[in-house]
């Protein structure tokens, strides 16, 4: 059976590293043990099979009961048999391997607490813990152990150096800094090393890691860690910003940029499938896979006369109920949807209407999995799915750092901060202010404000930049409950379910390469075109061309394998985590989209190959030796039957 890729996250960042952490280790390696908490992973798991880990069944309100088996040390001693004397030590706690910094610390406790009930001969059930075992599901408990025992002062020497390291990693955390905090810098110091491989393999290794770090880490956030890789502005370097770029001081910030004229309101009825379409029944046909994860959103926006969004949220909101649980008027709903998709930008190639479409019904299908399907009420899926739907409204087709380094009219009136993010939320709720657009004027004020904060946390967590605090929060959320043995993850407070469903919209929003090859591949092309306008734009405007924008020397099949590899990958791979086993077939897709991608990746060449030859010929030209012909320089292209071809520059 295939072999499961597992993501970076599992790697250890230091394999020279003693599995005991320096009592005076710097906050930089708080928690960065090359021993995790647990090791013992049984390498990579076969496609279709599970991976141990918190598993969330349907259930009522916002307790999930976990499918999971015994609590991890149990399992140990389970394999290790009631006559052994072996020490539970942190590199025998299962076969999952921890990796977040705050679970890690969780299991070695637990491996304390196990090691001190075998010493002491303490009776387990005096304990109030005794309680977490699951119902129906004895406990195995640790053999009490004797002074003469064999192992004793093994286990005694391996406990007390287990709890040394809980009181190092303790005694670094800093006060001010959360548990996701923790777990966010852990993982963007191992992203940065895998990236510092990467971009040493070739050239085009080097800009598809800057592309990632540019677009993946918040560059504030790594201001003090890599200082020392970005270069003032000086001789040979173009300044980032164009005077041309800048704003005049006539301009004005008094109203929101991008509105445009309301479409008019809907007074005939409404159509059966919301948009009106010569292809009913072709449309209808292809919205019966609208909860299915291979669904074709490029033919029902062809069949839906290039109205998707409108078509799709009106199918999922009819099917789903909501408009008569919330008392949306359907006229009112399909005025503000025609309304609202009339702000995607016709001219942007990827991120419009169709993408919007294709996210909210990503979202809808996420929503249906039977671990979350009675977990959310109504009004958090409805904000789920408008957030869904308005999250890259009046998107211009570039990047907020593109607007921040031309000191656009909008990074200005965003401070910079999640620049298209804050604007997309404020297009959409100005737009429901325009007549007969309100569709949730039924609401009450507390449902309005409650809506209105969820649908901002969820958009803002849209920003790529917040991708690797999303990641942590996730992951530590999943791995502290996989080493707490209830059996129950509590999603009874806002700031848990916002994490849900805010990883979940951001799963959404990064799906195009876990859809069919087919649908994945074009919608690769959509973004790569988008990047090379905007790559022209920098040209034009004396600016350095961006990562991956730069049309000339862009590799599209290298850079989607380390987007997948590096990104998408172990974001979907937590999520599947949290509801497994839904989203097995969405790994499995994940897989053979980046395997075909590998396949088509051109071979490397060594240090006599091609590209060290077009960099010689590039020193000659910039030295003045080039004075025969230049070279064109080429680069390899894959067009949609699979054919390569090469694209020469223009002189």
């Amino acid at each position: 059976m295939p072999q499961r890729r597992e993501s970076f996250i599992y790697k250890s960042e230091d394999f020279q590293m003693s599995p005991k952490v320096s009592r005076h280790s710097s906050i930089a390696s708080e928690c960065a043990p090359a021993a995790m908490a647990l090791r013992g992973r049984k390498g990579a798991v076969p496609r279709g099979a599970g991976r141990p880990g918190p598993w969330l069944s349907p259930t009522t309100g916002a307790q999930l009961r976990l499918k999971r088996r015994s609590p991890l040390w149990q399992r140990v001693w389970s394999r290790l048999g009631a006559g052994a004397a072996r020490p539970v030590g942190r590199t025998h706690h299962g076969e999952d391997l921890i990796v977040t910094p705050f679970a890690q610390i969780l299991a070695s406790l637990r491996s304390v607490r196990s090691n001190y009930i075998s010493l002491t001969n303490v009776p387990p059930n005096r304990s109030k813990r005794s309680s977490n075992a699951s119902p129906g599901q004895p406990s195995p408990q640790p053999r009490p152990m004797q002074p003469k025992d064999e192992g004793f002062v093994r286990l005694s020497t391996e406990t007390l150096e287990e709890l040394d390291w809980c009181l190092d990693q303790l005694e670094t955390v800093q006060t001010h800094r959360s548990v996701s905090d923790m777990a966010t810098s852990k993982f963007k110091r191992m992203l940065n090393k895998e990236l510092s491989q990467f971009s040493e393999s070739s050239r085009s290794g080097n800009q598809i890691s800057e592309y990632i770090c540019s677009t993946f880490l918040d560059p504030r956030q790594e201001m003090d860690m890599n200082q020392s890789v970005e270069a003032p502005d000086g001789p040979g370097r173009p300044a980032q910003r164009s005077a041309a770029a800048l704003p005049s001081s006539g301009d004005t910030m008094n109203c929101i940029p991008g509105l445009q004229r309301p479409v008019g309101p809907t007074t005939d009825a409404v159509p059966r499938l919301g948009v009106h379409t010569e292809h009913e029944e072709e449309l209808e046909k292809a919205l019966e896979d609208l909860d299915k994860w291979n669904v074709d959103i490029f033919r029902i926006a062809e069949l839906s006369n290039n109205q998707p969004l409108t078509c799709v949220m009106y199918n999922i909101f009819m099917d789903r109920d909501l408009l008569a649980t919330f008392k949306i008027p359907s006229s009112t709903f399909v005025t503000f949807m025609l309304t609202l998709e009339s702000h995607y930008l016709r001219e942007v190639s990827y991120h419009n209407r169709t993408h919007a479409a294709d996210v909210v019904q990503s979202t809808s299908v996420l929503l249906r999995s039977p671990a979350l399907e009675t977990v959310f009420t109504a009004l958090e899926e409805l904000a789920a799915l408008f957030a869904s739907a308005i999250h890259d409204v009046d998107h211009p087709g570039l990047t907020n750092q593109y607007l921040v380094n031309t000191s656009s009219e909008l990074a200005l009136m965003y401070n910079d901060e999640s620049v298209l993010e804050n604007h997309h939320l404020a297009v959409a709720f100005k737009l429901l202010q325009n007549d007969n657009c309100d569709i949730f004027a039924s609401l009450s004020r507390k449902q309005r404000l409650s809506l209105r904060k969820m649908v901002i946390d969820m958009v803002l967590a849209t920003d790529m930049s917040k991708h690797m605090s999303l990641l942590a929060d996730l992951k530590t959320m999943v791995e502290t409950q996989k080493v707490a043995g209830s059996g129950l993850l509590l999603l009874d407070n806002y700031n848990d379910r916002i994490q849900v469903l805010q990883s979940m919209v951001h799963c959404s929003d990064l799906s195009g390469p876990t859809r069919p090859l087919e649908t994945y591949r074009r919608w690769v092309g959509l973004v790569m075109e988008e990047f090379f306008h905007q790559g022209d734009r920098e040209r034009e405007n004396g600016l350095d061309i961006s990562p991956m924008c730069d049309r000339y020397n862009a590799t599209v099949e290298k850079s989607q394998v380390g987007f997948i590899d590096y990104i998408v990958h172990p974001l979907w791979e937590t999520w599947a985590d949290l509801v497994y086993p839904d989203a097995q077939h969405i790994l499995d897709t994940l897989e053979d989209n980046r395997d075909w991608y590998q396949s088509m990746m051109p071979p490397s060449p060594g240090p006599g190959g091609a590209e060290q030859r077009l960099l010689e010929q590039e020193e000659q030209e910039e030295s003045g030796d080039g004075e025969a012909e230049q070279a064109e320089v080429r680069v390899r292209v894959t067009l949609n039957d699979g054919r390569a071809v090469r694209r020469a520059r223009p002189s």
